[in-house]
């Protein structure tokens, strides 16, 4: 057979009884078999009682040699031998009864031969997800050390005349035109193959050769889950397309596959290439073919798919990965060869364009020579525009144009028609809108980064050339928000680099009188800065941009990259500054997160924990979602602090206002405190009428204490299990979550804890739970009595937030109530977590709970994360805490603070979101419940408005708390952009309390996002 075509041998008639009978005599198992899927043999899955086993018997086709088969089996033992430190990635060969590897069983004239091996445990690639950057890199690594163990090894059998050996493809692309039917396909098969015939083809023979593998399909590499938190483990299996060929070959086809439905292929492709090369040291020539390669694989995968299919209809296998493959050769159509070549070799750690350095130097020692592109009185002393993230200064797409333009004009006009300047490799809010989305895959990918330097000015400023060059291309742009009129020049130095320089937004005028090919001499008029809607939509203001590779391109070129992308575009892109006269500070800079964990590691104390395992750098906050440095967009479902949406213009203002005038303590008299306590006090049923003011949740609480042992004469407080009041020393002795866990000494001798009236988990789960919880609140007071002892208070959350964003049962907290205010204590009502409308139907919760408490304390959203807490109490109580020790809060009650906390309650009343809170809450809470009919591991769904948990188990009877898969969902969701918490006894609980703003769209993306992250393999242990 032509070494073109593949290979369709007649697989071996035999059945799961025969596999079985075959197993129990020649290798003593007796098992159950399972067929597994083949393209060439019959391969079972042998699973016999007890330990012992699986393992896979392989019966070969009639064609198959006994000298091949020895081969493989002599490979095996060398990667058992050679890798024993990896386990077991490997099927080991076991003896037959003779004490032989290999069995020749006769069967209907035919000899077949046989051969029984250790089973790989796990699940193919192709079925497991998430395949993360982290297990791509494993897979690449896994067979760099396959590759270096196999560098020395021959075998006669392996210098074969293979179809799938890439070295081969040409006869593959010969035949595509006879077996892919669809015309669209058959012109993509044709790219790809003059792509292997252009860049491959005449560089196979320099290439480094060895024994490879030759097939880590996603169907031959198997993943063994260990643990949700825990990176599974590798295994490689079925030996049979081995061949000696060029080494690299093998990366090419393991990147291939593992490129399959990824939202980036490039991306996938770049791990695989990343983990390869640090076990086993690529060459510059390998990276130069690598992305050819992988599309030749891929269309050879389809081409013989297609044939093999035709020739053995009845065999699925053969073409199980067909429609992917071709969903992939249409994504790597776009892709410009030299750009992948870039990412690979970044992958390698090396500088992804290599002619960028050239480039780089040539400006660095000759751009004081170029002539000015703006005016040079213009540039004499250039006024910095910060538009990061982070930036105060910074606009986001919210804003429309005509905003955009008469802040900037106004800046420019302000500094004396000075030029602003709009810094280089800066990531901005500006581009976190779906226009900049960089795929589908990731909602947080979007094209941030900047890859010019933008010169604000008036428009009708005129640009001019800095360097001689020819025109490369020109055009008008001018699509939504795009770059306008632009004009791209080539410049060939003597002696030196070729590159271009891109000027966009111009005036529509400026492309008149320009055609391709002329000739522009150095500082000649070249155009003039557009202004909107013709420069794309835009403010004034030029973009110029430096380029070494134009990847194909004519008159347009990315002026803003993905963060993830962002060293290979920055070296595609070099720094333009030195060209414009710019000093360093045109380009952007932030610190690393490693910086930045290092540095909090030596100023912070160790006990200030972050959240997740790759903590986020967090610079922005707009309505419900979160920024970080890089401009990726997070949905923030777990802060009930900034309670009507982050950066509340509103809020923002009066606080602005308010410090502008006055701040300053509360001895003197202010309408501000006066007033706002009016305001605060009407949302309260009666007798609840006095308000005393704090800076935190802790302090209001603690304040409570206070009041009510001077209101009662006693010191002993109930409290509920699960509950956490604040992080003084006192709270810390009545928060059951903190004394009772890690680190814990305790609760003191005046502390009595009861159960947490917990309807999922607790020991009361039927319709009498809530009097039954309430009868051990009632034996605790009188356990108190008989010790002589006289309550003080009783203190809990009308919802518990650490307890497991658990609803207390109807009825529970009435009975608590009146037992305590019997026993003489009063009722303190943490509302520190779940006030301000954020359970929906009411304001407070415990107004949900049919009751009024004797104090309230109030904290986080009160001030939507300005520091401000306060007590709501009854005037009797009041008065009974005036006993002649003064109370004095330095800040409590300031007139910002009463501004910001007036501001809170305007935004809630105007924007209705109370309501919001119930509808949006309504719906999150019926789609998780949806969810959670369909998912195992979510046991329970509970909650009030926003205020909502789904609590994880490994097993619905039992009710096993899940903490590592609680763990594991909490950092899925962060990787889709949804950021939630983990919270309760158990740390099981997915925790969901975003700001007030937060929609019904919003609650469909969290639906959805889990919906995916639970389809995934690690949770299903």
């Amino acid at each position: 057979m032509a070494a073109g075509e593949p290979s369709v041998a007649r697989r071996p008639a035999v059945d799961t009884a025969q596999a079985e009978a075959l197993a129990r005599a020649w290798y003593g198992v007796d098992g159950a078999a399972h067929e597994l899927p083949s393209e060439r043999d019959r391969n079972f899955r042998i699973e016999p009682a007890g330990d012992a086993g699986p393992f896979v018997l392989k019966i070969s086709n009639a064609q198959e040699r006994a000298e091949w088969l020895e081969c493989q089996s002599e490979v095996l033992e060398k990667l058992a031998a050679d890798l024993a430190a990896e386990g077991s990635p490997f099927p080991r060969v076991i003896d037959n009864r003779d004490g032989d590897r290999l069995t020749r069983v006769d069967q209907a004239g035919e000899t077949l031969l046989v051969r029984m091996l250790t089973h790989v445990p796990g699940v193919p690639l192709a079925g497991y997800r998430p395949q993360s950057p982290a297990l791509l890199r494993d897979l690449g690594g896994l067979l760099g050390r396959v590759d270096v163990a196999l560098q020395a090894h021959d075998h006669p059998e392996l210098h074969r005349d293979l179809s799938w050996d890439l070295v081969n493809a040409a006869g593959c692309f010969a035949r595509h035109d006879d077996v892919i039917v669809d015309p669209e396909r058959r012109a993509l098969a044709a790219y790809f193959s003059s792509l292997y015939e252009r860049e491959a083809a005449p560089r196979l023979e320099e290439l480094p050769r060895s024994a490879i593998h030759g097939d880590a399909n996603d169907y031959n590499v198997m993943v063994d889950v260990v643990g949700p938190l825990a990176e599974p483990r590798l295994g490689l299996i079925d030996f049979g397309d081995m061949v000696h060929s060029c080494t690299v070959g093998e990366l090419a086809v393991a990147t291939a596959y593992a490129m399959l439905d990824k939202p980036d292929p490039l991306a996938a492709a770049a791990d695989v290439v990343a983990g390869y090369h640090a076990a086993r040291e690529l060459t510059q020539a390998e990276v130069d073919v690598l992305f050819p390669l992988i599309c030749t694989r891929l269309c050879m995968s389809a081409t013989f798919a297609a044939t093999q299919r035709r020739e053995a209809p009845d065999n699925e296998y053969l073409s199980v990965s067909e429609e992917p493959v071709w969903r992939a050769l249409h994504q790597l159509a776009e892709v410009p060869p030299s750009y992948a070549r870039y990412v690979l070799r970044h992958a390698c750690g090396w500088s992804p364009c290599p002619e960028s350095a050239a480039v780089r130097e040539w400006i660095a020692e000759h751009g004081s020579d170029a002539a000015p592109v703006i005016p040079a009185e213009l540039l004499a002393a250039p006024v910095e525009f910060d538009l990061s993230v982070g930036s105060p200064d910074a606009v986001g797409p919210e804003l429309g144009v005509d905003e955009l333009t008469a802040r900037s004009t106004g800046a420019v006009r302000a500094a004396g028609g000075r030029v602003g300047v709009g810094r280089y490799d800066e990531a901005r809010l500006l581009y976190v809108d779906d226009r900049f989305r960089t795929h589908q895959g990731d909602p947080r990918a979007r094209r941030t980064v900047h890859l010019g330097v933008d010169l604000f000015a008036l428009a009708g400023t005129p640009v001019s050339a800095p360097l001689e060059g020819v025109v490369h291309g020109l055009a008008d742009n001018s699509g939504e928000q795009d770059y306008g009129p632009t004009i791209v020049l080539e410049h060939r130095v003597d002696g030196g680099p070729t590159f271009h320089t891109l000027f966009g937004h111009l005036s529509r005028e400026s492309l008149e009188g320009l055609v391709v090919g002329q000739r522009i001499e150095r500082g000649q008029l070249l155009a003039r800065v557009g202004a909107p809607p013709e420069n794309g939509n835009w403010p004034p203001h030029l973009h110029f941009q430096v380029i070494t590779d134009m990847l194909g391109r004519v008159a347009e070129f990315p002026g803003v990259a993905d963060p993830d992308q962002r060293a290979v575009w920055l070296d595609l892109c070099p720094d333009p500054s030195a060209l414009l006269g710019l000093p360093a500070t045109a380009r952007a800079s932030s610190s690393a997160a490693s910086d930045l964990l290092a540095r909090r590691g030596e100023r912070l104390g160790p006990s200030l924990s972050l959240s997740y395992r790759r903590p986020l750098h967090i610079v922005r906050g707009i309505g419900a979602q979160l920024f970080d440095v890089e401009g990726r967009a997070y949905l923030d479902c777990s802060n009930n602090v900034c309670h009507v949406g982050h950066a509340h213009p509103e809020v923002v203002e009066a606080a602005a206002r308010q410090a502008a005038v006055l701040n300053t303590n509360t001895r003197y008299l202010h309408d501000n405190i006066l007033d706002y306590a009016d305001r605060l006090a009407g949302l309260f049923p009666d007798p609840l009428s006095v308000c005393f003011f704090v800076c935190s949740g802790s302090e209001a609480n603690e304040l409570a204490l206070r009041m009510a042992r001077a209101h009662t004469a006693a010191r002993d407080v109930v409290v509920l299990e699960g509950g956490y009041h604040g992080n003084t020393s006192a709270l810390v002795d009545v928060s059951h979550y903190k004394y009772a866990g890690p680190g814990g000494a305790g609760a003191p001798d005046w502390v009595t804890a009861v159960a947490m009236p917990d309807t999922y988990r607790g020991a009361h789960r039927g319709p009498d739970a809530a009097a039954r919880y309430a009868a051990e609140v009632a034996d605790a007071l009188a356990g108190l009595r008989q010790r002589g002892r006289d309550v003080a208070a009783f203190l809990g959350e009308p919802l518990m937030g650490c307890g497991g964003q658990v609803v207390l049962p109807e009825g529970y907290l009435a009975e608590v109530y009146r037992d305590v205010r019997a026993a003489g204590g009063l009722c303190i009502a943490d509302e520190v977590q779940i006030g301000f409308g954020r359970v929906g139907s009411h304001m407070w919760g415990f107004e949900a709970c049919g009751v009024v408490p004797d104090i309230v304390t109030l904290g986080k959203p009160i001030g939507n994360g300005h520091p401000l807490g306060a007590v709501v109490t009854t005037p009797e109580i009041a008065r009974s805490f005036a006993n002649g020790m003064e109370y004095f809060n330095t800040f409590g009650g300031n007139p910002v603070s009463c501004a910001v906390g007036a501001a809170v309650l305007d935004v809630i009343e105007r924007e209705g979101l109370q309501e919001n809170a119930r509808v949006a809450g309504q719906r999150l809470l019926e789609g998780l419940e949806e969810l959670r009919r369909d998912a195992p591991l979510i046991g329970d769904v509970r909650g009030l408005g926003l205020f909502v948990g789904v609590e994880l188990v490994l097993d619905a009877e039992s009710r096993a708390p899940a903490p590592e898969h609680a763990s594991y969902v909490a950092e899925r969701l962060r990787d889709l952009g949804v950021l939630v918490g983990v919270d309760g006894p158990s740390h099981n609980v997915i925790k969901l309390k975003p700001p007030l703003v937060f929609s019904v769209v919003d609650a469909e993306r969290v639906i959805d996002s889990l919906r995916r992250v639970l389809a995934e393999n690690p949770v299903q242990l």
